[in-house]
């Protein structure tokens, strides 16, 4: 991309790159007839961008494995209602809001941070957890007051699997009919998106898919894994990297099938359950393993699923190649040291709406800081700060969305009646605390 950003005066930060030619978009009231641009949007209301980051002394596979093995139950605790959403393939997607209603009533025209989590995550990660907790929080409690709202894929944090399919890194139309029931429910709230490693792929590649019919009022990926294919090589390129990350991001994968089993079986002409003799004849599996094993063929729909191997699934699905094609505000932060995304892509677009952070330190998913109080995630703060800019400072332009309408019991929207969702029940109060038994958190 055309223009770095390193320091803002005598403060050294994360090196920011944005196109040499960075979008203008117009002041809210009172100066609504001045434009800004993405860089100064960012100078003037997103200072953690250019302030230090002082990582933990820790390099980037401590960082991660904390953010692993660290016990953050009693940090940022949050609570959910979850709504059980039916699509029309016969999938499940669990949507969790907070705050409860019970706890808060949020006026229906504020903005909703709609949040999708990694690879085998959900609602209850503290990662999650860490962003939405201020965020959520009421105005005279230091928060934002907004809504959120997490999508959790099909199968993945007590979400039912009612379909032989599940989600992959290039699946966004469950995302796309989650944001089409979110902005039925709540037509009046902006919309943003936030995402996490797998989910901020997902989300880059909707955005981009989307254009300018993107419902999201401007969005954010955090530790995307962008080139999926250059990831893979390094991830099985040495022992260290084959145990310590392949392995256990394969392991997250299969227990989170086994807890589907029965519900698997019930579709027994299906490629998903063929596959499960295989799968579970091995002792370990590697991330590549699962993924020529299962998501292959049952990551999506067809087309562009079944894929002939994993790394024709990756080719396909890595976002880095998508990002010219982004037509909102969009905020992309990595690490330099995250040992399992090797490839950002801060030179290969020139598109005025993107801005590219990478941060000294920080691993994947961590950004773990030192404090006179213990330690934080520094990654909360930018995050803020960024949703705060692009929907309470800059007047979002009126963009071309499809009409949704209701159409024998589903929603739909026009030119895509072949999705579609429903609600279908409550999925009862969500405890954001509580971990995922036998899962590897922070992935």
């Amino acid at each position: 991309m055309g223009c770095a950003l390193g320091t803002l005066g005598h403060r050294p930060g994360p090196k920011t790159y944005l196109s040499s030619r960075p979008a203008y978009v117009p002041l809210r009231q009172p100066a609504a007839s001045e434009n800004i641009s993405l860089r100064l949007l960012l100078e003037t209301y997103c200072p953690s961008l250019f302030s230090p980051f002082r990582p933990s002394r820790w390099l980037g596979h401590l960082q991660t494995f904390y953010a692993v093995v660290g016990d953050f139950s009693a940090v940022n605790t949050l609570a959910y209602d979850r709504r059980l959403l039916r699509v029309k393939d016969g999938g499940t997607l669990g949507i969790d809001f907070t705050p409860p209603i019970s706890e808060r009533v949020i006026p229906e025209d504020k903005p909703i941070i709609v949040v999708l989590h990694g690879l085998t995550g959900g609602s209850q990660e503290s990662y999650v957890r860490n962003i939405l907790s201020p965020a959520v929080a009421p105005l005279d409690r230091g928060g934002l007051g907004y809504r959120a709202v997490v999508v959790n894929f099909r199968g993945c944090a007590g979400v039912p699997l009612t379909s032989p399919q599940l989600y992959s890194s290039c699946h966004t139309d469950d995302l796309r009919q989650a944001l089409l029931y979110i902005s039925y429910r709540y037509p009046r709230a902006p919309l943003l998106g936030l995402g996490f490693s797998l989910g901020a792929n997902v989300l880059t590649r909707y955005v981009a898919e989307e254009g300018e019919e993107c419902r999201l009022t401007s969005a954010c990926a955090l530790a995307c894994p962008w080139d999926l294919t250059e990831n893979a090589y390094v991830l099985h390129g040495d022992w260290f990297h084959r145990c310590v990350y392949a392995e256990r991001l394969g392991g997250n994968l299969r227990r989170l099938i086994s807890r589907h089993v029965d519900s698997i079986t019930k579709f027994p002409d299906s490629r998903l359950a063929q596959s499960l003799p295989e799968l579970f004849s091995h002792k370990s599996l590697t991330l590549t393993q699962f993924d020529n094993l299962v998501t292959v063929h049952s990551g999506g729909t067809s087309p562009p699923f079944p894929f002939a191997d994993a790394y024709d699934y990756y080719a396909h699905a890595s976002s880095h190649k998508v990002l010219g094609d982004v037509r909102i505000p969009f905020l992309a932060i990595n690490s330099d040291d995250d040992p399992i995304v090797k490839h950002i892509p801060v030179y290969e677009t020139d598109n005025e709406w993107v801005v590219l952070v990478v941060t000294r330190g920080g691993g994947h998913m961590g950004w773990f800081e030192s404090t006179g109080n213990g330690v934080r995630r520094w990654i909360q703060r930018p995050a803020l700060e960024w949703f705060k800019a692009t929907v309470e400072k800059i007047e979002a332009p009126q963009r071309p969305v499809r009409r949704i309408r209701s159409e024998g019991g589903w929603l739909v929207e026009s030119g895509r009646e072949h999705l579609g969702c429903r609600d279908v029940g409550e999925g009862g109060r969500i405890e954001g605390g509580n971990g995922q038994k036998d899962m590897l958190a922070g992935l």
